[in-house]
Order: structure tokens, then C-alpha cells, then sequence
């Protein structure tokens, strides 16, 4: 009986044998991390994200880290054992309520009765400065490395969503910068290898508009997506 061979194949691997002494295991995850910016000017400044691991209090945040915030189980590091390889890059811009330290997706507030929601124009103009302004950056120990501006980053650029009337001091709406292709490192992933130490930069230029703080502040979440790679030991 012949083997079943697609054609153009090769040859058939050879049976190895001995049992193996490891397994390689490969899945497909995310790793993200978020900062929180307040009111006030962002020009010519620099956010570092990944420097703060789940159940730790940073990078402009009052309380600790949750699963909302971050995964990472230690700070800028891939988890022990696994090589990491990073094939997209996104990034989430959401509103930050400092005051009692929640996330808000929504971007636009109620306005006065019979007038447009200046509120929510102001607050919009926070998201669209971050995306337009921001650039992210690898860290690396002794290397820095450009990514792309903000509104590549998996978001597609610009402020999407609706501000309507539904009665009077009822304008409301809700916005955000969107959820577009993925747009980084399509051919080349970037290689993480295992136990290696890495960060992201948000840098801002000198045009930067300062943060109206309407809704107190705005909050980054960047999301790396790829593949990672461990070694089970079978003894």
C-alpha cells in the first residue's frame, strides 16, 4: 500500500527512534498595558508602559493594576520559558475618571440644555490629540526603536462616533479612535526571546495640545498581539 502524499510533498520524515525528551508548544495570546494621563500638558513628554505588572500601583494610576489594566505577571519581561513573537500592535484610547479611578469608554458628556455638548467637543479634542500626536516606541535595554504614530496602531486614525439630542439637556454620544486592521508588522514579527526585558514608549512632539481634563484625564491601553513558544520537558 502507498502512503496518502500530497503532491509536492517531500519526502516523508523519518520516525525518530527514541521518545523525545521535550515538546514545543505554541499558542496565539496578547499582552497589553495601559497609562493614565491627567490634565495637563503632554508635549515633549514620554509615558512607559509594561513597567508595571498586575497587582502593583503605576504609571499614572491611584490604586493597583488590574486584569483591566495589564496582564503581565512581571514587569517588562516575557513570561519564564517562552519566546514571544509580536506580529501586530494596537492601541485603545478611552476617557479616565481620576476622581474615583474608573475607565470610560465613552468620550462625550451631557451639555447644557439647548446647547451644543461642549463638554463632550472637549473631551473628543483630548482623544484626538493623543491619537494624532502620540508615536510608540520599544524600549529595549540599551536600544530604542520606532514603532509607528498612535493612529496606526491598530485603531485606523481619527475620532468615530455620534453626539445627538434626544431632549433638551439630554445631548449625549459616545466616542472613540476605533477598531482598525491591524497595521504593524505583517511580514517581520518582532522577536521577544523568553526572559527578555522590554518596554513601550507614548512620546509626544512639541505640537501636543494639553489635556482639557473634562472628564479628568484619558487613559492608553497599547495590546500586543502574537505567537509564543515554551518547552514542556518530558524528563
Amino acid at each position: 500500500m502507498q502512503p496518502l502524499v500530497s503532491p509536492g510533498a517531500g519526502p516523508i520524515p523519518g520516525v525518530p527512534q527514541h521518545q523525545p525528551s521535550n515538546l514545543f508548544r505554541f499558542g496565539e495570546i496578547t499582552l497589553y498595558s495601559t497609562v493614565a494621563l491627567g490634565a495637563g500638558a503632554v508635549a515633549n513628554t514620554s509615558q512607559r508602559l509594561f513597567a508595571t505588572p498586575l497587582g502593583q500601583t503605576g504609571q499614572g494610576f491611584a490604586t493597583a493594576m488590574t486584569v483591566t489594566e495589564t496582564n503581565l505577571k512581571e514587569a517588562g519581561r516575557i513570561p519564564s520559558g517562552q519566546a514571544y513573537d509580536v506580529f501586530g500592535v494596537a492601541g485603545q484610547v478611552m476617557g479616565w475618571d481620576s476622581s474615583n479611578d474608573s475607565l470610560d469608554l465613552p468620550f462625550c458628556d451631557s451639555g447644557a440644555a439647548g446647547a451644543a455638548p461642549t463638554v463632550g467637543l472637549a473631551s473628543v479634542a483630548d482623544l484626538q490629540s493623543i491619537v494624532n500626536n502620540g508615536v510608540l516606541v520599544w524600549d529595549f535595554t540599551q536600544t530604542q526603536v520606532f514603532i509607528c504614530p498612535l493612529m496606526l496602531a491598530g485603531a485606523g486614525g481619527g475620532a468615530f462616533g455620534a453626539v445627538s439630542q434626544n431632549a433638551a439637556a439630554a445631548n449625549s454620544g459616545s466616542m472613540g479612535n476605533g477598531n482598525g486592521g491591524i497595521w504593524m508588522y505583517r511580514r517581520h514579527p518582532v522577536a521577544l526571546p523568553g526572559n527578555s526585558t522590554f518596554a513601550v514608549l507614548l512620546q509626544f512632539g512639541s505640537r501636543a495640545s494639553a489635556i482639557a481634563g473634562i472628564n479628568n484625564g484619558v487613559a492608553i491601553r497599547i495590546v500586543l498581539l502574537g505567537y509564543y513558544k515554551s518547552v514542556i520537558e518530558l524528563g
